[in-house]
């Protein structure tokens, strides 16, 4: 640059000295000034979406206020890591810069330009981070629950197995007939199969109550014991009559033992398969979010790939949500890396969830239209407000509280489906808030110009 224009720039800087750990702005303080870090290392730290952000700065690098930024205040504080020096230039001397230094201006703003893409670019990732980091949590606790159910079914099958061999034991040691046998296998084998109890609440304690009359009349010591096992087992009274009447006292009691530690371990049986696939599901439909082996693109069943993120999000929808959704027959392909899109659906839908507030009724509705493929996703909650609809796919553009959004969700969504060549069209009003997400059919007819 000319020497009359590097000697003005120099002529208006004003050089500072800091020592280690020594503030040169806080957060809050007025955007009035450009700084040249000279020598040493410095620091810009502050809170930034609910999380603590530091980012470093280096001798010979430019940062604070640049030509027509419009910040107004300082949203991070500065200083100094170690001793340095730093040149302050005035915001109010930027008219001036413009017009006398336009080849420095033009740099400036170029170099404003890659921070916000790259501010932009990290707070994308951060929201992906986020919205993974929930959706993990939502998985890991309904995977608990299954595992936790498994664990305890399995504690109670011990214990029924120890009072099946004990009873058994018992039984073998004592004279009994092949008639006998036959009574009590078949007593076992007749035993309602339900996978869940016959008997519960209010009527399980009547059925216990009769069982233990039943069994106190026969005169067996504790009856309640085995009157609340046989409830459990789905025991009804007139086969515990029938039995105690055909076996003889001293085989009777460990028959009936056997009988309901046998019905117990089926139940239990049952109830730990039913864990294991429900675990197996949720499995699956990690992997089918995820798109985990399988190719960066493919041609990805919108239909199916909106029931993978609804059954991710279960977690979120186990409240008064109701879900109806009403697919095309026909299977309808888009090419496409399948995770870009599952996060496309996921941002919309955790929209329309909270929108919800845990009662109404969520909508998902696939259809073609010409060349495109079309995704519906609607809501009947209180619809957003015309004041800030314009704004909605704004970056950083938010309701929530601090911590609980950074502003990111839609506009990711927009960035992801725009380089898919598609759209996104938004209609809203209270009890009726639309959006079509419009995305190029993979399978559909070429042009006949084109052939």
């Amino acid at each position: 640059m000319p020497e009359d224009q590097i000697e003005w720039f120099l002529g208006h800087l004003h050089e500072v000295s800091l020592r280690a750990g020594e503030t040169f702005v806080r957060q809050g303080d007025p955007a009035d000034s450009m700084f040249i870090f000279l020598e040493g290392l410095f620091q810009w730290r502050g809170e930034f979406g609910g999380d603590t952000v530091s980012l470093p700065a280096h001798a010979g690098e430019v940062s604070g206020v640049f030509p027509f930024s419009r910040m107004k205040r300082f949203t991070v504080t500065g200083r100094a890591v170690t001793d340095g020096r730093l040149a302050r230039f005035p915001t109010a001397l930027f008219p001036e810069l413009i017009h006398k230094m336009p080849e420095l201006t033009t740099k400036l703003v170029g170099m404003m330009s890659d921070r916000i893409r790259e501010g932009t670019r990290i707070e994308q990732q951060r929201d992906r981070l986020v919205s993974l980091g929930k959706l993990s949590a939502g998985l890991a606790h309904e995977l608990n629950n299954p595992a936790s159910a498994a664990k305890r079914a399995s504690d109670q099958m011990r214990d029924a197995l120890a009072r099946l061999r004990n009873a058994n034991s018992e039984l073998l040691r004592a004279p009994i007939d092949h008639s006998d046998i036959a009574k009590i296998e078949e007593v076992e084998a007749s035993l309602p199969q339900s996978p869940t109890p016959i008997f519960e609440g209010l009527a399980l304690g009547d059925q216990e109550e009769a069982l233990e009359s039943i069994i106190r009349r026969f005169g067996y010591a504790a009856p309640w014991e085995l009157a609340a096992s046989l409830a459990r087992s789905n025991m009804p009274a007139a086969t515990l009559t029938s039995l105690l009447n055909q076996l003889s006292p001293h085989i009777a009691r460990p028959a009936l033992v056997r009988i309901a530690a046998s019905a117990e371990l089926s139940s239990l049986l049952r109830t730990i398969e039913n864990c294991v696939s429900r675990m197996s599901n949720l499995v699956r439909t990690i992997k089918g979010y995820t798109n985990m082996d399988q190719g960066p693109l493919q041609d990805v069943d919108v239909a199916r790939a909106l029931d993978t993120t609804l059954d991710a999000l279960t977690h979120r929808l186990q409240t008064g949500i109701r879900v109806r959704r009403e697919y095309e027959p026909v299977p309808l392909l888009v090419n496409t890396a399948g995770t870009d899109l599952n996060l496309v659906w996921t941002n919309i839908i955790e929209n329309s969830i909270d929108a919800l507030q845990g009662e109404g009724e969520l909508f998902v509705r696939t259809f073609r239209e010409d060349r495109f493929v079309v995704v519906e996703i609607r809501d009947n909650g209180p619809g957003i407000p015309d004041e800030i609809r314009p704004f909605i796919f704004d970056p950083f553009f938010t309701t929530k509280d601090v911590g609980q959004g950074t502003g990111l969700g839609l506009n990711t969504a927009q960035i992801i489906v725009r380089k898919h060549g598609g759209d996104i069209q938004v209609a809203s009003k209270p009890g009726d808030t639309r959006f079509q997400v419009w995305l190029p059919w993979a399978d559909a007819p070429g042009d006949p110009a084109d052939s």
